[in-house]
């Protein structure tokens, strides 16, 4: 193993602690900005904490690190340890939270439900609510993207994750859920993720009050529909929740109530502003860039009228869009962070056990090596050269 210790990566000086505390609200407040800074001034590969802080907060952005954190075995880095942060809002028993045995059991009862004839359903449900929503639109008015794109999301949640469609619990749902991840949508909501000491009920009208009270309602929904699916299975049901309902185990074991109701929050939060934010952000380009929106229209209208989704997804200058808004914008602008278990080397820097890693995806993303001219958007980029995973 190389002579190099976190200690050799270019990071800040020792620093009071509160200067490092205003560094971390710049963080939470401008992230971007942060990032950019700070590769700008240490390099692809940095460290966030003090030279002689332990554990040790690193980031990672060069391709070859993220390479071996993403292929690095079970028994080298923890994910879920990293993730603790998120407890508050997706439980314990979620699978971005979950390691070894019990994550591998965990994937193997998710996978399903996103494979083959079920996502083709769930992309007719798709389908029939963003034309629904669409159908309310007037031609000639303008209106706001990301709140739009956040309903269309949040309903196609409560259909194809939760089952819902309609009725009181569908409306209190979609109100409650929506309360609180509008929470969490601003700079202001998150820092209660990140400060635990900031987590305290001070009543309904504390922030963190507020937002427990919210999971309260929610949770004692979700419970009550979990409840109801148990005295009334429904085999022809292929909404997420009544698969996983229906997996077993290799030992023949169900999910238990908890285990369900974190897997459906878990799904929630990924699936919710993620892909709001995405949508709003290839709404943009597709209008600022006329030329853009001009190939996208030309490529969706040579379509057979009747084209099923899938046929749809599969566009090239479609995906291109995607994929370059993706690019710019990740859903998320980094991974979830890796605990480091045993003495590891990561692009020739070795790493003490306990040591925090980051890998930055946006980072990754706008690297000009890889993508030149990364702030521009091109989706021309993805049809000329094919990218490695």
């Amino acid at each position: 193993m190389a002579d190099i210790s976190t200690r050799s990566l270019n990071g800040p000086p020792k620093t009071p602690f509160w200067l490092r505390r205003l560094w971390g609200l710049r963080f939470i407040f401008r992230p971007l900005e942060t990032l950019e800074a700070r590769t700008q001034a240490y390099g692809d590969n940095y460290r966030v904490s003090p030279p002689d802080s332990k554990p040790a907060l690193v980031y990672f952005s060069s391709p070859e690190a993220l390479e071996a954190i993403f292929t690095a075995k079970p028994e080298q880095l923890s994910a879920g340890r990293g993730n603790s942060i998120l407890t508050a809002l997706l439980g314990e028993h979620g699978i971005v939270l979950l390691e070894g045995a019990a994550h591998q059991r965990q994937r193997q009862l998710l996978m399903p439900p996103f494979h083959g004839d079920r996502m083709r359903s769930y992309a007719q449900v798709i389908q029939e609510i963003t034309e629904q929503v669409m159908s309310q639109w007037t031609i000639g008015t303008t209106f706001s993207a990301r709140p739009v794109m956040q309903s269309i999301s949040l309903q196609v949640i409560l259909r194809a994750v939760f089952g819902l469609e309609s009725g009181q619990r569908y409306e209190q749902l979609r109100h409650l859920l929506g309360r609180m991840l509008d929470g969490f949508g601003s700079p202001v909501g998150s820092v209660f993720l990140f400060y635990r000491f900031l987590q305290q009920d001070w009543g309904a009208w504390s922030p963190w009050g507020r937002f427990l009270r919210l999971r309260q309602q929610v949770d004692k929904l979700l419970y009550a529909e979990i409840a109801d699916r148990r005295r009334q299975p429904d085999t022809n049901r292929t909404d997420i929740l009544a698969l996983l309902m229906a997996a077993r185990d290799a030992e023949g074991q169900p999910l238990s109530e908890i285990e369900l109701r974190d897997e459906l929050v878990t799904l929630l939060f990924a699936g919710h502003e993620t892909t709001a934010s995405a949508l709003a952000w290839a709404l943009y380009w597709i209008i600022h860039l006329p030329e853009v929106g001009t190939k996208l229209l030309a490529e969706i209208e040579a379509l057979d009228p009747k084209a099923d989704p899938m046929t749809i997804s599969r566009l090239p200058y479609l995906s291109a869009v995607c994929q370059e808004t993706l690019r710019l914008y990740p859903i998320a602008i980094s991974a979830f962070p890796r605990v480091v278990k045993q003495p590891m080397e990561i692009a020739g820097y070795a790493l003490e056990p306990g040591t925090v890693i980051m890998p930055s995806i946006y980072l990754a993303h706008h690297r000009a090596i890889v993508y030149p001219e990364p702030k521009k958007f091109k989706p021309e980029r993805f049809l000329e050269r094919q990218f490695s995973p």
